[in-house]
């Protein structure tokens, strides 16, 4: 079997002129979250947090800032936001469909979630639509095993899910009869 390298030692990153890493987030994070933590790499998640919150995933660029405001190595930001499947490194869609694979939820069939959804976006778990409207993702566990299947669509969980009420859930979204809130 042959190594897959790249050169990434000499890779070079998109960059924008304004940073993500704002002096107003800069200074939120200074003042309510660094005093919590004894070094940089302490506040790291929550630094990173900040950053996902705000623009939905965590650019190459904002990661750099990231090292030079907590001071730490950069390598130690990116092993972390790669290390994480909370953290995304490339633009989702406006509705992140999350679809609980835990064991209560196999049980109850949420590959047939899964498939519904497939066939109707025409993506496949960690794809995102042409028109960046959903990102369809697989995870461990929603917490709600006594309801399963379940899926999380950004912060709205629905729970006894059959793949009629998830699709019927895309098409009210579709149809705008449902808001994107935050994920």
């Amino acid at each position: 079997m042959a190594w897959i390298t790249k050169n990434s030692g000499t890779m070079q990153i998109e960059r924008r002129d304004q940073p993500y890493l704002t002096q107003a987030m800069r200074d939120r994070l200074a003042r309510e979250i660094l005093p919590r933590y004894e070094t940089g790499m302490g506040a790291l998640m929550p630094t990173l947090h900040e950053i996902q919150h705000a623009y939905g995933w965590i650019p190459h660029q904002a990661m750099m800032e990231v090292a030079t405001f907590l001071k730490i190595k950069p390598a130690d930001v990116i092993d972390t936001v790669t290390f994480y499947e909370e953290y995304w490194t490339k633009p989702k869609g406006k509705y992140l469909i999350q679809i609980c694979r835990s064991i209560a939820c196999e049980f109850c069939g949420h590959e047939k979630l899964t498939a519904a959804v497939r066939e109707k976006l025409g993506i496949e778990p960690g794809e995102t639509t042409d028109d960046g409207l959903f990102t369809l993702i697989e995870l461990e566990c929603l917490g709600s095993c006594g309801t399963a299947p379940v899926a999380l669509i950004n912060e709205t969980l629905h729970e006894n899910l059959t793949p009629g009420g998830i699709l019927h859930a895309i098409d009210d979204i579709r149809a705008g009869k449902v808001s994107a809130g935050h994920h």
